[in-house]
C-alpha cells in the first residue's frame, strides 16, 4: 500500500520541478545543436509522440525545436530511421503514450503489449478469411523491406486502386501490417514523407536489445514508472500511468514499489486533490526562464488535466471542433514564457507563401501583453526560420493579436 504524504510543496516548486524536468531549465546550445543535445534532451522527454498532422510542423520535430531552438530535424530522421557504425539507431517506433518514438533500449518493456494486441486486435477473422495472409507479409517484408504497404499490396496482388477514408477502408494488407507492427512483428524501418516504410525488427532494433534476457511484466512496468517519473518531476499516480498508457493495477504496484525502493517521494502538493510522487533525483530550481512554443503533443502539456494543475491554463486540442465552435483555433501552441504559459497562439505554416501565419493570438488573464507580445514575436521569427519561412503574419483574431502584429 502507498504511504501517507510525508512532504509539503507549493504549486510554484511543483511547477517548476516538472520544467525542470523536461529540460526547460537548461539553456538552449550556444551553437547548432548536435548529436549529444539530441540525446540529453531525450533523456529528459522519454519519447516523442508521432502524429500526422502537418499545418504547422510534424509533432516529433517540436518538442526538441521548443528546449534546444533551432536544430537540423535531420538529427532526428538520423536517430529513428537510419543507423550506420557511426550513426547507431537511438530510436524506433512503437506504441507508448500513442504512436510513439521512443529510446531502442526500451523495446524489450514492451514485450507486454505486444502480447497483449496479440489476442486482442480483430486481424484474427483477417487471418481466417484470408489463410496465409500473415506469413506471406512477414515474406514479402523479408524479401522487400524496408516496403509501404502499398507497395506490399501490389507485391501481394491486392494493388487494385481503393476509396480514400478512414480505418475501415484499409485493406486487409495494411491492417495485418498494423497488427504486425503491434505485436512486434513489424517494426518502421524508415519514413519517406511521413510514410512508414515497415522492415523486421532483426534489421532494425540492435541485436543484443533484441535478443536480451525477458522482462517480466511487473519489471517493465516499473522500469516505464521510473522512466515517466524522471520525466515528470513531480507528478501523480494517473500523471505517470498516461505517460506510458499502462494499466492501473500495474501502475499502482509499480509505484508503491518506486517508493519502497526510495525512488519515489510521496508528496503533497499545494492545491492537488491526489497525492503526488517527486523523483528522488529531480531538481527544483529557484526560478525558470526562458521561452518556447508547444506543440499541442508536447509531453509538458499533452495530459490536459496534469496541464491545468502545473500552471491553471485550460487547454483543448480543438481539430475535431467544427470551426464556427473553436474557442481558440485548430492547431493551437500555448507559450511558455519565464516558467508560466502567457499566451497561445493558432499556427499555420504556408508553405508555398513561405509564411508563418498566426491565426489567432490570445494572452492569458494576469499578464501585460506588450513583453508577451515582444518575446511571442521573437520565438514566432526563430520558429519561421527554422521551418524555412520567410515571413510572419497574424490575423486580428484574438485579444493579442494587435499588440503581436506590432511587435511583429
Amino acid at each position: 500500500m502507498i504511504e501517507t504524504p510525508t512532504e509539503p510543496m507549493t504549486a510554484a516548486a511543483a511547477r517548476r520541478t516538472a520544467l525542470a524536468a523536461q529540460g526547460f531549465a537548461d539553456a538552449r546550445p550556444s551553437g547548432p545543436p548536435t548529436r549529444r543535445h539530441l540525446r540529453r534532451a531525450l533523456s529528459r522527454v522519454r519519447l516523442l509522440q508521432l502524429d500526422s498532422v502537418n499545418v504547422a510542423v510534424r509533432a516529433h520535430y517540436m518538442p526538441l525545436f521548443a528546449r534546444l531552438g533551432a536544430y537540423d530535424p535531420a538529427l532526428v530522421d538520423d536517430a529513428a530511421w537510419s543507423h550506420s557504425a557511426s550513426k547507431p539507431r537511438l530510436l524506433v517506433e512503437y506504441w507508448a503514450h500513442a504512436a510513439s518514438l521512443i529510446p531502442v533500449e526500451d523495446w524489450p518493456l514492451f514485450r507486454w503489449r505486444m502480447r497483449h494486441y496479440e489476442t486482442h486486435w480483430y486481424v484474427r477473422d483477417i487471418a481466417e478469411k484470408s489463410p496465409g495472409l500473415v506469413d506471406d507479409v512477414l515474406t514479402a517484408v523479408k524479401e522487400l523491406g524496408p516496403v509501404s504497404a502499398g507497395a506490399l499490396e501490389t507485391a501481394l496482388g491486392g494493388g487494385a486502386p481503393r476509396a480514400k477514408g478512414g480505418w475501415w477502408n484499409r485493406s486487409d494488407v495494411k491492417h495485418v501490417c498494423e497488427w504486425l507492427f503491434a505485436t512486434g512483428e513489424l517494426t518502421t524501418g524508415t519514413r519517406r514523407g511521413f510514410q512508414r516504410f515497415y522492415d523486421l525488427p532483426e534489421r532494425v532494433v540492435p541485436a543484443d536489445i533484441l535478443n536480451a534476457p525477458p522482462v517480466s511484466d511487473d519489471e517493465a512496468a516499473r522500469r516505464l514508472t521510473a522512466s515517466a517519473a524522471i520525466a515528470h518531476g513531480v507528478a501523480t499516480e494517473k500523471d505517470l500511468r498516461d505517460y506510458y498508457r499502462l494499466t492501473p493495477a500495474s501502475s499502482r504496484q509499480a509505484v508503491a514499489e518506486l517508493v519502497e525502493d526510495g525512488q519515489l517521494q510521496p508528496v503533497a502538493v499545494e492545491g492537488w486533490r491526489d497525492t503526488a510522487y517527486r523523483h528522488a533525483e529531480a531538481r527544483t530550481p529557484r526560478k525558470i526562464t526562458g521561452r518556447a512554443l508547444l506543440c499541442p503533443f508536447d509531453p509538458l502539456v499533452w495530459e490536459r488535466s496534469r496541464t491545468q494543475r502545473l500552471f491553471d491554463f485550460h487547454y483543448r486540442i480543438e481539430i475535431y471542433v467544427p470551426e464556427p465552435k473553436r474557442v481558440y483555433g485548430y492547431y493551437v501552441f500555448p507559450f511558455l514564457l519565464d516558467g508560466d504559459l502567457v499566451a497561445r497562439v493558432d499556427l499555420k505554416a504556408d508553405r508555398a507563401a513561405g509564411t508563418l501565419r498566426v491565426q489567432g493570438a490570445f494572452l492569458e488573464p494576469g499578464h501585460s501583453p506588450a513583453p508577451v507580445a515582444a518575446e511571442l514575436a521573437a520565438e514566432l521569427h526563430t520558429m519561421a526560420a527554422w521551418l524555412n519561412l520567410d515571413t510572419v503574419t497574424t490575423t486580428t483574431r484574438g485579444d493579442l493579436a494587435p499588440t503581436l502584429a506590432a511587435a511583429l
